[in-house]
């Protein structure tokens, strides 16, 4: 098995396992409501909860029982940094066109 696959089936694997903490899924109560670290791992995955949400309408990408201000600074947080991350690592072309 080459790298390329090997890589490709630990992703596949790792998205896999992580979709089982997505957020609306009936974890969280009012009890026991989502916090700081909950908010960061939903927005990490909220990818993935929004196109399971399309076919679940129970999966939310944003988890409605939360403890609030906390919960949404680390939904914030994650999404910030793993989005705003993608721009920092895209490669800058030189213009070669001559004017």
């Amino acid at each position: 098995m080459n790298t390329q696959n090997l890589v490709c089936t630990l992703l596949l694997i790792t998205l896999i396992t992580s979709a089982g903490c997505v957020p609306g899924d009936g974890k969280h109560t009012d009890e026991k409501p989502a916090g700081f670290f909950w908010g960061i791992w939903h927005g990490w995955i909220a990818p993935i909860s929004l196109i399971w949400g399309i076919f679940n309408p129970d999966i939310r990408v944003y988890d409605p029982q939360n403890t609030g201000w906390w919960y949404d600074f680390g939904f914030y947080i994650a999404i910030i940094s793993g989005f705003g991350g993608i721009s920092l690592s895209r490669r800058k072309y030189k213009s070669t066109s001559n004017q």
